[in-house]
């Protein structure tokens, strides 16, 4: 079958599985080419954790209810309004099926993790996290009889007179070509070609962290693009999210986020605050920390938290610096000791009353005063020991891609690529402009993955 596919899906992670399973189940012959090796299928999907799903009422490990309109709402906040409306509505409504569907194929899940992502009711929890959906998404394929390849790297595809017409891959130090039916790209973003991104954002890219998998370096995107295919998104927007200082280049994954900066002050290598750490609930604007971070100077923060708030988030894999005085951590972290004294001053200064302190919503325990402000969990720093930790900007994918339908399909200008779909990071610029939700983009991932893969049986077929 694999020298002659119906179909062949370009990626390995959780769109790319939920095309491929679902173009299988129509009858098509699918191959899947996964340009990471064995060890590292998955791609970002790896790193994940939940699912956000739209629900009338209790499902699965889901609490109470979340509503199409409050889950648009909370899409708009993030996004500034970047969105476009038919796409997302269609991905909100379309999660609610999706969940039963994902248990059907093997995933299970837990219920929410603690910590400041409260989620019980707008997020469902993998068990096993996105390895442990992965690998079951793996089985049922290859169940299935869907055909993987590994260290399969794609090269390009010929796409003549509205059609791709050749696909070219790498592997084993060989080349191949192939000429499927269909062809579904759900091959990420273009976040680990850090020249690429040095050439959207500038010099300041050559800081960033890449969170996930460093085989997203955007080859099948760029190559489309170069023949035509309609793109969407602007290359300097991206999931980023401010992770710790001392994780790797590539790959640290999830465990290298700090959740603990609601209950911080976060300042500069020059010991200044710059942004309200308090401006909203954790799941909805930890995505713009990243961001922030980027437009710091050396693209780098610190936060300073103190003993009553060190249990109140969920850890970093690294411990945090630990110091008596703030003086002393300050010379730990290589921060102006002077300057980080007057600004915790300051801040402290600006608090008032904390009765009200609620670590899991709104509170409203705000500074006065103060500029920046802040707006939520405003609490003095006065507990020792106090604790730091240095802040990175993390890229999780980039929202340059392609354009799709909402059937998920391709195009040069207003004409259809009759046998070319998209799903998951690498058209989520279509739906995410700028921001980011927890959970979204493996929602957008599976929606459109299954959309995909039933379009392109279709086609197939």
């Amino acid at each position: 079958m694999s020298d002659n596919p119906d179909i062949v899906v370009i990626g390995g992670g959780n769109a790319a599985l939920c095309a491929a399973i679902t173009a299988a189940e129509r009858g098509a012959r699918v191959l899947i080419l996964e340009g990471a090796p064995k060890a590292y299928r998955g791609g970002n999907s790896r790193h994940t954790r939940n699912f956000r799903c739209m629900h009338q009422g209790p499902l699965g490990p889901l609490v109470e209810s979340y509503s199409e309109d409050e889950y648009f709402e909370d899409l708009i906040k993030v996004t500034g309004g970047k969105t476009d409306e038919g796409l997302a509505r269609m991905v909100i409504r379309s999660s609610e099926e999706c969940l039963p569907w994902m248990e059907a194929h093997g995933v299970r899940f837990q219920p929410s993790l603690s910590g400041t992502l409260s989620l019980a009711r707008t997020n469902a929890f993998f068990l096993g996290g996105g390895k442990g959906l992965v690998n079951a998404y793996y089985r049922t394929a290859e169940a299935l009889g869907v055909e993987v390849k590994y260290d399969a790297q794609v090269t390009h595809l010929e796409v003549d007179d509205g059609q791709v017409v050749r696909v070219e891959y790498h592997q084993n130090d060989l080349d191949f070509a192939l000429s499927p039916k269909s062809v579904v790209v759900a091959s990420g973003g273009f976040q680990a070609d850090t020249d690429w991104l040095a050439r959207a954002w500038g010099p300041a890219a050559k800081n960033f962290l890449i969170r996930g998998t460093p085989y997203n370096r955007g080859v099948v995107l760029a190559d489309l693009l170069d023949q035509g295919v309609e793109q969407v998104g602007d290359p300097t927007q991206c999931h980023a999210v401010a992770i710790d200082g001392r994780a790797p280049k590539f790959d640290g994954g999830i465990v290298t986020r700090l959740d603990c900066v609601p209950f911080s002050i976060v300042v500069n290598k020059h010991g200044e605050r710059f942004y309200d750490e308090g401006e909203d609930v954790w799941p909805k604007r930890y995505a713009i920390w990243g961001r922030l971070i980027a437009n710091q100077p050396d693209q780098i923060g610190y936060v300073v938290i103190d003993a009553k708030s060190i249990e109140l988030f969920m850890p970093s894999v690294f411990p945090p610096i630990e110091a008596p005085t703030i003086e002393a951590l300050a010379e730990k972290m290589g921060l102006p000791p002077a300057a980080l004294r007057q600004t915790v001053d300051g801040f402290n200064a600006a608090c008032g009353d904390t009765s009200a302190f609620h670590p899991t919503e709104l509170d409203g325990v705000a500074t006065k005063g103060l500029n920046p402000p802040k707006t939520n969990w405003a609490r003095p720093i006065t507990d020792p020991p106090f604790y730091g930790y240095s802040l990175k900007t993390g890229v999780t994918f980039t929202y340059l891609g392609l354009k799709v339908d909402e059937r998920a399909q391709c195009s040069i200008g207003n004409r259809p690529v009759t046998n070319l779909w998209a799903a998951g990071e690498t058209m989520a610029g279509s739906i995410l402009g700028q921001g980011y939700l927890a959970g979204f983009g493996m929602t957008i991932g599976t929606v459109f993955g299954r959309i995909a893969g039933q379009e392109a049986a279709a086609h197939a077929n």
